[in-house]
């Protein structure tokens, strides 16, 4: 098997930081190739190199392409030789229909009119080999994410692909869209289609891939061959993080005490379908020092119930109650919410977290400015000293609080989003995804950070799709299908096997 792909030591450097340091790449025509590593450890510098993002000239080294030395100049030049990029941000226009969108810019046309009719025929053709039955004229904003990742192949396939570059094209999909899209990949494989795929569910890399490199601090650290040897998740990791974790989840001492959140008969109703019921009778309480789980597939309503909880987020007809420390709480706003000793991490920490334009500074004073002003008036120089207390504690990586939140890795977003509210001072923190779309080691400080709130007699309400985690943090774990609370496990009881049959049987 020859190669198609040879990326020899490249270098690429911005002001004051080396972002690539003679990163070594070679991908065989027809292969899965898994590119992994740490948030920031230069993934995606290396495929912006490789699309033209960054252009021939403004990098070290070589890459050479199907047998011949490539220089693009942009991603137009990238695309004629069959290098497609599918972002983890997808590049479609909500409001344009499937066809418009899938030849955008590439637009079957004569004499400046389009074909119409060719297009869409051409379009159902593509629909069909990505697995889609929609119209060609369905507007992508009715898809769902996994159908839009779908498009997104499609419209790549209409470009004639001969190498396609995945960015963690499964971290907004449900199991079942993640299991399709996967199954795709191995379709398109043997269509004779390569693939370098980024991610960092590693499950799903050793499923697929052929072959894994891992780079570490902008260097390649190691590349495994499926086919000469069997690579392990623990080989993969202690690449990735320069040492061994034999320990995923950081030990610490379960000491629950009294009850901190106690949820009574909690009722929702969907904000817009009136006759829908999202959350039935749900009854549960978090005790101080405890890590509390709920666990459920996509769609059962874990997270509707932590947005109503929190200030009445979603839905509508609330009814229920909610204590904090044995006496009723008014949560029926997001201040009040606030002020009664809840916090809400969101799953979707870029559109509901953070203010992605601002500054770390601003962010992690967001949500208790009155902890950093005085008579409505905002002191910068108390914010600026909060912002450093919790970069130094929380352990973002930046050069400075200064730093627009926009430019951090996921797994530093996320600390600032928990650095947000950490500094409103809440009794009960509801974390929804906490470790969505980070690497395995800004997951372990994640979690080691949750520890240490349940040190500090904190409660801990953790929502999470990743079973593994749910069993290794949690105290106990409440199982949630359909809008219900359908069974309760402690650590030693639950498995992944009982949270399933919960699940199936109610």
């Amino acid at each position: 098997m020859s190669a198609l792909l040879e990326m020899r030591s490249i270098t690429k450097t911005f002001p004051g930081v080396k972002a690539l340091d003679d990163v070594q790449l070679t991908v065989k025509e027809g292969e899965i190739h898994a590119l992994v590593g740490e948030n920031g450890a230069g993934k995606s510098t290396l495929m912006k190199v490789l699309s033209g993002v960054y252009p021939a000239g403004s990098y070290d080294g070589e890459i050479h392409y199907d047998g011949k030395l490539a220089e693009f100049r942009n991603i137009a030049d990238s695309e004629k030789q069959g290098i497609i990029i599918i972002h983890q941000e997808l590049a479609l226009v909500p409001l344009l229909s499937i066809a418009e969108n899938l030849f955008l810019g590439n637009e079957q046309a004569s004499g400046g009119i389009i074909d119409w009719q060719g297009t869409f025929q051409t379009t159902e053709k593509l629909l069909r080999k990505v697995g889609l039955k929609e119209a060609p004229t369905t507007l992508v904003d009715k898809l769902g994410v996994g159908k839009q990742q779908l498009v997104e192949i499609a419209k790549a396939l209409s470009k004639e692909v001969r190498l396609l570059i995945l960015d963690e094209p499964t971290a907004a999909l449900s199991e079942a869209d993640s299991q399709a899209l996967l199954d795709l990949m191995l379709e398109l494989k043997a269509q004779g289609v390569t693939c370098i795929i980024i991610s960092h569910k590693l499950n799903e890399v050793r499923r697929v891939s052929d072959s894994v490199t891992v780079i570490r601090d902008g260097a390649t650290v190691s590349t495994m061959d499926a086919r000469t040897q069997p690579i392990t998740e623990d080989n993969i990791v202690r690449d990735m993080v320069g040492r061994d974790m034999a320990h995923r989840y950081p030990a610490r001492d379960r000491r629950a005490g009294e009850v901190l959140l106690d949820v009574a008969n909690w009722n929702v109703w969907h904000p817009e379908h009136t006759e829908l019921q999202v959350i039935k009778d749900a009854s549960f309480n978090v005790r101080a020092g405890e890590v509390v789980g709920i666990a459920g597939l996509m769609g059962s309503g874990r997270t509707e119930l932590a947005m109503s909880l929190f200030g009445r987020s979603y839905g509508r007809n609330i009814s229920g109650e909610v204590s904090l420390n044995g006496q009723k709480a008014d949560v029926s706003t997001v201040p009040k919410a606030i002020a009664a000793g809840l916090a809400y991490v969101t799953e979707d920490r870029k559109s509901l977290g953070l203010i992605l334009e601002e500054t770390i500074q601003r962010n992690v004073t967001l949500a208790n400015l009155s902890g950093v002003s005085a008579g409505g008036i905002l002191n910068e120089n108390q914010e600026t000293e909060v912002a450093e207390k919790y970069r130094s504690a929380m352990n973002i990586r930046t050069p400075s609080v200064f730093q627009r939140v926009m430019n951090l890795s996921g797994g530093n977003q996320q600390k600032v989003v928990l650095s947000k509210w950490l500094f409103a001072g809440p009794e009960v923190l509801i974390l929804d995804e906490p470790t969505r779309g980070i690497d395995v080691g800004a997951k372990f400080e994640i979690y080691g950070i949750i520890n240490d709130l349940s040190a500090q007699g904190k409660g801990v309400l953790m929502i999470s799709s990743e079973m593994p985690e749910l069993l290794g943090m949690c105290d106990r774990i409440y199982v949630m299908n359909e809008g219900a609370l359908v069974g309760e496990l402690t650590a030693e009881e639950a498995s992944q096997e009982r949270i399933m049959s919960l699940i199936v049987t109610e």
